[in-house]
């Protein structure tokens, strides 16, 4: 059974979006995490917007591309869409039921299912309680502006921390939360 494991740069201040910002946070901890989690996947579950804002990035990389973007861009990607445009990047769009298709997928046999950014996605996936793992990339910035991570509809859900890891010094820490067992 495959995990979903969500991974989401993030604000101290809850913003996620655009996260362009991140940039000066990155350093040989941080990609040697990033690589870490990369490796343990074989398929991206994605967000429409984030799909399209990585998808031609991605492939504008494959000239002369390292290990990471090769697999990047080979792995199979499932995207979370109502669109009726035609996929690319080894995509396969996720039209219906989306509870039931990522449920379906994640019985399959194979590494994790890895979630980027991809709000909308993040929190429907807690909401029906298809989400092992939320890592969030804290840096310690203040945007003050931006879509949050978690808004008025998120679902209420307790989470358990199962680790942090620090990346450097530069101040940027990954927190690791899995699910709650239900109370009673």
């Amino acid at each position: 059974m495959r995990k979903v494991i969500a991974s989401v740069f993030i604000s101290v201040d809850g913003v996620f979006e655009d996260p362009s910002w991140s940039m000066p946070f990155w350093n040989a901890e941080a990609e040697k995490f990033a690589g870490e989690q990369l490796a343990a996947a074989d398929a991206l579950l994605l967000g429409r917007v984030t799909y399209e804002a990585m998808a031609p990035a991605w492939m504008a990389r494959a000239e002369g591309a390292d290990a990471g973007t090769l697999r990047m861009n080979a792995m199979p990607k499932y995207v979370a869409t109502s669109t009726s445009a035609a996929p690319e990047w080894n995509a396969t769009f996720l039209t219906g039921d989306l509870a039931a298709e990522v449920a379906a997928l994640k019985q399959q046999d194979g590494g994790d299912l890895l979630v980027y950014g991809s709000g909308q996605l993040v929190n429907a996936l807690l909401a029906h309680d298809l989400l092992d793992e939320l890592r969030l990339w804290t840096l310690p910035v203040v945007r003050g502006a931006g879509r949050k991570l978690f808004g008025e509809d998120s679902p209420v859900k307790t989470l358990r921390p199962v680790g942090t890891t620090a990346l450097g010094g530069s101040g940027a820490q990954v927190h690791a939360y899995a699910p709650a067992p239900a109370a009673g």
